[in-house]
């Protein structure tokens, strides 16, 4: 079985990471989506949070699975027992990133490679830290995230507003 990993934070998964999810799925037999528990940033969303709107966004696609780590990504590949990593490409700033962090996998792990997927055009301008600002300011979210996910976005926007 050729299992991949799609690492990331995912706050809050977009059109974007839904498409390189399906795209993966039509291309390896299994996909785990890896929601990084990063202490390193402040989420908008728990772990907990994340992993649970990725499962409902991705329950229609069966060979996909969602779960949480912590670390390097090529120990969670190697605790997957995959032999991919995944990355989405948007523009030639996330090519010389990603790029970086596929050669630093590549010395830490050389039994992992890590597999590229260009970004649909629609999505190539999409991140979840612009999808944060729009909704922040109160802009209509729906070309950016399913509106089930766009209605998480609100509740917890409305929430810390509160606080």
């Amino acid at each position: 079985m050729r299992t991949a990993v799609y690492p990331g934070t995912f706050d809050p998964v977009t059109y974007g990471h839904l498409d390189i999810i399906r795209r993966a799925a039509e291309l390896f037999d299994q996909v785990i989506i890896g929601v990084l528990n990063n202490s390193a940033k402040t989420p908008l969303f728990s772990v907990e949070e994340r992993v649970n709107i990725l499962k409902k966004e991705t329950e229609d696609i069966s060979n996909v699975k969602v779960q949480s780590f912590s670390g390097l990504s090529v120990d969670f590949a190697r605790a997957c027992q995959a032999k991919v990593i995944v990355r989405g490409l948007r523009a030639i700033t996330d090519f010389e990133y990603e790029l970086q962090m596929a050669q630093t996998n590549r010395i830490l792990a050389p039994d992992i490679d890590t597999t590229f997927l260009i970004t649909s055009l629609e999505y190539a301008y999409l991140s979840s830290t612009t999808v944060k600002e729009v909704a922040a300011f109160g802009g209509n979210l729906q070309e950016f995230v399913p509106e089930r996910v766009a209605g998480e976005i609100r509740r917890k926007i409305d929430f810390l507003k509160q606080k």
